[in-house]
């Protein structure tokens, strides 16, 4: 991990830029700390440049609960190197949204789960990496979306302790069998309305979470529709489960 920036927001922030073996990312801890702090990763469905006022939002409401915040830039997103075949599969996903078509389990396999395959082995090796900073000590949480990213790493990864997941992405149906796999506390946040995502299929992931503690909060509205309340929410569920 090499740092390449750094500033100081208006809040008592520390905003940091750093490269992971030339992956993009960003580390916000508070400015100053007397000890190791829990860490949030940050999820995103790509685009640090874009997604950057939500992201440094979200890490905010972390640091203000005496966390630090991370995310990195997901495959193929942002600068990074495009995917001929995620390319195409994206199109594919294009011409049947327009046409008003079902998007078929064959395009969304094509389009996520090579995603996930790439991006979990990424967020576990930054996660390696964060944790040798002497101002970071754990326990870890994740926020956000890919939510396929997210449920993997649930699965996989023994020092993620709780999972905030945004349900306004498409599932594989892979990604419903390892849902049952996942035993760590989750709140799942799902966009009633949301154009993009389809409510049955975020609800039924829901139901096979084999999570004993899972906690649904669904709100009217689309996808960039999220209340405001819903941050401070989020930091409450991290505050029981990393402090």
């Amino acid at each position: 991990m090499r740092f390449t920036s750094e500033q100081r927001l208006d809040d008592g922030v520390l905003e940091r830029d750093f490269t992971l073996n030339e992956i993009p990312g960003i580390l916000w801890t508070p400015a100053s700390v007397s000890a190791p702090v829990p860490l949030v990763l940050v999820g995103h469905p790509g685009g640090l440049g874009k997604m950057y006022p939500r992201l440094v939002s979200r890490a905010r409401d972390s640091v203000a609960e005496g966390f630090a915040a991370a995310t990195i830039e997901l495959p193929g997103s942002g600068d990074r190197p495009r995917s001929a075949a995620a390319e195409e599969a994206r199109a594919g996903l294009r011409r049947a949204l327009r046409a008003g078509e079902t998007v078929g389990d064959e395009i969304v396999d094509r389009l996520v789960l090579p995603l996930v395959e790439r991006a979990v082995p990424e967020w576990q090796a930054a996660l390696d990496a964060l944790l040798t900073l002497p101002e970071i000590g754990g326990p870890v949480g994740f926020s956000g979306g890919v939510i396929a990213v997210g449920v993997r790493l649930a699965v996989v990864e023994p020092r993620i302790s709780a999972a905030l997941l945004f349900a306004g992405s498409f599932v594989p149906r892979a990604t419903f069998e390892e849902a049952r796999r996942v035993t760590i506390p989750l709140q799942v946040l799902l966009q009633w309305d949301d154009e993009g995502n389809d409510r049955q299929a975020a609800l039924d992931l829901f139901d096979a979470f084999g999570s004993r503690e899972k906690t649904l909060h669904a709100n009217l509205g689309g996808h960039t529709g999220v209340p405001w309340f819903e941050g401070e929410d989020g930091a409450r569920f991290f505050a029981r489960h990393l402090k």
